[in-house]
């Protein structure tokens, strides 16, 4: 009786208070990034309404966030934003899709294989340092479709880091995990899906977060091509015109659209990933 009693009292002292606790943490964590973020639009705000010029660097022509406000407001009142919005995800989600399934298949061969290392790690890390802009030139040579083109440098954009992140991922696997399944009997293809893939899967999916932000990153690059709908279309038409406030509207877009993107890969592999332990940060 008493045990029940002091047990029942245990859960009743405790466990309100870590259920308060917890919220009252994300709660905080939230009401901070607000801040850091309200804090950013203050600055820009007096940096850009007051003109101030440091001499290095000067806010006399930037637009002001009340000024993108509209600019804003008006590309969505004339109804092409939805069109640039279609145009730009089909292209980004096109070359993304394509990165990962050559990244990560590469990866996992480029990890487990020093021969394919041997014979195809070289070239590719030659092409690693390329920029996206470099590569519009042969990307208008290669393809007849300017819509393959664009869809071609978002592809190298998202790659590398899809391809290296799997590497290392795949090369840090526990040595003892892979011994343990194969005298167990496992075989070669078991060995990759049920030992080797779900042990770099955290560092896969790292790799296709950071490969979606660099997708986003090239799309002004890729768009420069051709064109006459897409985010970065729109904010390179906006600068040959010098429209300031069209410029910024879509420079955060894309920055939202890459932010929000990336976001939804690291959640999907919080929920694809429970036995990832790095991703259970203390509360």
């Amino acid at each position: 009786m008493d045990n029940s009693l002091s047990s029942t009292s245990i859960h009743a002292g405790h466990t309100p208070a870590t259920g308060l606790i917890l919220p009252w943490k994300t709660f905080a964590r939230v009401l901070t990034r607000a801040a850091s973020l309200a804090v950013c639009l203050v600055a820009w705000h007096y940096l850009a309404t007051a003109h101030v010029d440091l001499g290095v660097v000067t806010f006399q022509n930037v637009p002001s966030p009340a000024q993108v406000l509209t600019a804003a407001w008006e590309l969505l009142q004339s109804g092409k934003l939805v069109s640039h919005l279609a145009a730009s995800l089909l292209r980004v989600l096109g070359g993304f899709a394509a990165a990962a399934v050559v990244g990560v298949a590469l990866g996992l061969l480029l990890g487990r294989s020093r021969f394919a290392e041997d014979v195809l790690l070289p070239p590719l890390e030659v092409l690693r340092p390329i920029p996206a802009v470099a590569w519009i030139p042969l990307a208008i040579l290669m393809f007849a479709s300017s819509e393959v083109s664009m869809v071609f440098i978002t592809f190298t954009g998202a790659l590398f880091p899809i391809l290296l992140n799997t590497i290392h991922g795949v090369e840090a696997v526990d040595p003892r995990l892979v011994a343990s399944a194969r005298s167990l009997g496992s075989k070669r293809i078991s060995l990759f899906t049920e030992v080797i893939l779900p042990a770099a899967a955290p560092s896969i999916f790292t790799g296709l977060a950071i490969g979606m932000g660099t997708a986003w990153f090239c799309l002004v690059t890729a768009e420069m091509i051709a064109g006459q709908y897409g985010i970065g279309y729109y904010t390179w038409a906006s600068y040959t015109v010098q429209n300031y406030p069209d410029i910024v509207v879509g420079m955060l877009l894309i920055g939202l659209l890459g932010m929000s993107s990336s976001v939804l890969i690291r959640k999907l592999g919080k929920w694809l990933m429970p036995w990832d332990i790095s991703e259970r940060k203390s509360s």
